[in-house]
């Protein structure tokens, strides 16, 4: 199986962003934690970030093409704002779970809107990197 952990705007500053919200380990912190995760499920893992709306977008439609067959998917500030990354999606129909950091319902209420949700097959919040793990194990139950 092959899983495409995509994150979005911001996430390559984990550990210096409002750790107080994320916590204090970094990207590579979290890339390693998955890696080593999928390394024991025996799952082969590529890790893409990008502040960019139009690069996550391609990096969907390249998912598709890559014949990925699992998305793990932190949208970031796009989760509330991004049709068009809803409709890349939509397009590609590569099983999808939404993952959040924090526990956005918490939060400002304008992060209670997740366009991403009306796509995905799950969405975890709130439980920090192991929302990942937590994700890539419905990948694994559910494709």
């Amino acid at each position: 199986m092959k899983i495409l952990v995509l994150n979005g705007p911001n996430l390559n500053m984990l550990g210096i962003r409002e750790p107080d919200i994320y916590g204090k380990s970094t990207y590579k912190d979290l890339t390693d934690l998955i890696s080593g995760y999928c390394e024991d499920k025996g799952v082969e893992v590529e890790f893409k970030q990008s502040n960019s709306e139009g690069t996550l977008i391609d990096m969907i439609q390249q998912a598709y093409f890559d014949k990925t067959d699992g998305i793990v998917f932190n949208p970031g500030g796009y989760t509330h704002t991004s049709v068009a990354i809803l409709d890349a999606l939509k397009a590609v129909n590569i099983p999808t779970v939404e993952v959040h950091i924090s526990e956005v319902s918490g939060r400002e209420p304008f992060r209670r809107i997740s366009y991403i949700s009306y796509y995905a097959a799950r969405t975890i919040t709130g439980k920090g990197f192991d929302g990942y793990l937590e994700a890539v194990d419905y990948l694994l139950g559910n494709i």
